[in-house]
């Protein structure tokens, strides 16, 4: 008798409530998109090589869904322009008012040169 072995679970995300709407959110506006353009659920997974319900998932915003299917999805929508605005280092307020910061600056003191005389 062969015992099945059963694969591990991925481990759960854990994620705030906020950034949980926030994948919520981006799947909507990735459905909205895509009926703006007039295409069928079909049409991008055909596009994208993708699975009818992987196209799906992304719609609803599952986090388990690879990031890669978010990204050809956008492709296929025209809005990769767009993925350029995440995490855009100019756009960072937090990040670039820590990186100006004169309090967390190291302060670096000269050493004079002793030279060798004995």
């Amino acid at each position: 008798m062969h015992k099945m072995l059963s694969m591990p679970r991925a481990p759960r995300l854990q994620l705030d409530p906020a950034a949980r709407q926030q994948a919520v959110d981006l799947g909507a506006r990735i459905r909205l998109a895509r009926q703006r353009r007039r295409l069928r659920l079909e049409d991008v997974a055909q596009k994208t090589g993708m699975s009818r319900a992987t196209v799906e998932a992304v719609e609803r915003g599952e986090l388990t869904t690879a990031f890669g299917a978010y990204v050809s999805i956008l492709g296929v929508l025209g809005l990769l322009g767009e993925l350029a605005l995440l995490a855009d280092p100019g756009l960072d307020r937090e990040g670039l008012a820590l990186e100006f910061s004169v309090a967390d600056k190291r302060v670096r003191v000269q050493r004079r040169d002793l030279g060798n005389d004995f």
